[in-house]
Formats: C-alpha cells, structure tokens, sequence
C-alpha cells in the first residue's frame, strides 16, 4: 500500500481502500522491532471480534509484538516544547474489514499515563499504561522492558528483549510475506456502536535482519491469545517519520 501526500493534512492510499483522512499528528518511530510469530487461524479467529475477517497468509494466521519508541509525538504543526516522547509495545493481528485490510490491536502499552488515558477515550483502543525501560547495551543492542502497571488476571503483563539491526537496510518487496507483515496503515476497533478505523502514513520501513534475544514474553498469554512455538521472524527498523490520523467511525 502506497501512501500520497494530496495536501499537508489529507493523505490518500493507491490502493484506493482508505478514504481520504485528515491526519493531525505526527512522530517519529524509532529503536523498534517487529516480531512475528505464525499460529493456527482457527485458534485466533475466536479472539478477533465481528465484523472483522482475520485474515491469513498461506493459510496461517500472524501475532505480532512490537517493542519501539516514539518521539516527537503531538499535533502537526505545534513547538517542540510540546511534543512527548515515550515507549510502546503493541499486540496485534491483521484482519480485513468489507475487504479492506488492516490491523487489530489485542494491546497497545504505553509508558505514560495521561497518553494511555488520552488515546483510550479518543481511539476506543485497548491502551494500558506500563512501566518501561529502554536502553543500550555494551554490545549496541537496544535493551527494552515493559511491564504493565495493572492486570486483568493472574498474569503479570512482562516483556524483555534486546536486539540490533544485523544486515542491510532494505525495504520489503510487494507481495512477500515481509511486505505483508509489515505494509499496514489502517487499524479497526469495532465498537458498540459501529467500526472505528484510524490511519498513519509514512514512507516504506527501512527494515533490517535483526539479531534478537527474547528474554520474557507473556503478552501473549495475557491477552489470552494462543502460545506459538519456534522463533518468531523478526526485521529491525531504526527511525521513520510518520503521520496519523483522527480515528472516524465507518459506514455500515
């Protein structure tokens, strides 16, 4: 999915799946990891709420975490006296909603009250607020901890990782699996009330080979979501500048 500029606030998409959308704010993403682990479709699709289609990738269905940092956070356009800085660790699959593709956040942890607080009202996303601890190791590994300040059950919320971009930078191929995992500029909370669907635009992720080590993971099992096994397929991507949009209810 390619993203064009129309005019400083609007961004279109070539597919022709998104509308056009006001986008207000922008940040920056950086330190992030995406984590990709592939599990039986039939186990998942209970825990992906109508009316969305989970959606499958050579008949599996995908998890994904995402330890990252984002910085320069706040409204287009405003003083950088203003903007926030702070960590994020998301859960997620990838659905489809009348045929148009997108994501669903399982979570979305956030090291900062008043934003977790603040997206969860405007955004009906599932935002928790967590302690996190980003850093660097002797080895130039990125160093992330999150652990959730309340949980829901008996589970404690905990992940912990280090890793480094290990290879080339490269952006990934239309119709590969890297391309599908990671091309996604659309997310969809299904609310009481109808599909809120939110976007951000940016340019193709600078993806790298990474060279992981998992130290603590439950998020998972957290959120109630099956365990996968084997290790996940993992792509390092360092900073990218990026623009999202006011979440908007959709038509039925």
């Amino acid at each position: 999915m390619t993203a064009q500029r129309t005019d400083p606030f609007r961004w279109t998409f070539a597919d022709g799946a998104s509308p056009n959308a006001p986008h207000v704010a922008s940040m920056t993403w950086r330190d992030g990891l995406f984590t990709h682990w592939p599990v039986d479709p039939d186990e998942l699709r209970p825990h992906v709420p109508d009316p969305l289609t989970l959606e499958t990738r050579d008949g599996r269905a995908w998890l994904s975490v995402l330890p990252f940092v984002l910085s320069n956070v706040g409204l287009r356009g405003t003083p950088s006296i203003t903007r926030l800085a702070f960590p994020e660790l998301n859960v997620r699959t990838y659905v489809r909603y009348r045929g148009d593709p997108g994501l669903f956040f399982f979570s979305i942890d956030l090291d900062s009250s008043l934003v977790a607080t603040t997206i969860g009202r405007t955004t009906r996303l599932p935002v928790y607020d967590a302690t996190m601890r980003v850093g660097a190791t002797e080895g130039d590994h990125v160093a992330f901890a999150s652990e959730r300040r309340r949980t829901d059950g008996d589970t404690p919320t905990r992940f912990a990782a280090t890793y480094r971009p290990d290879g080339e930078v490269r952006t990934a191929e239309p119709d590969t699996l890297e391309h599908w995992l990671t091309a996604r500029r659309r997310f969809y909370a299904p609310t009481a009330s109808g599909v809120l669907a939110g976007e951000i635009a940016h340019d193709p992720w600078p993806l790298q080979p990474a060279d992981v080590t998992i130290h603590e993971n439950t998020m998972l099992e957290a959120n109630g979501l099956p365990n996968p096994t084997g290790d996940p397929i993992v792509h390092y991507a360092d900073e990218l500048s990026m623009t999202g949009s006011i979440p908007r209810r959709l038509r039925t």
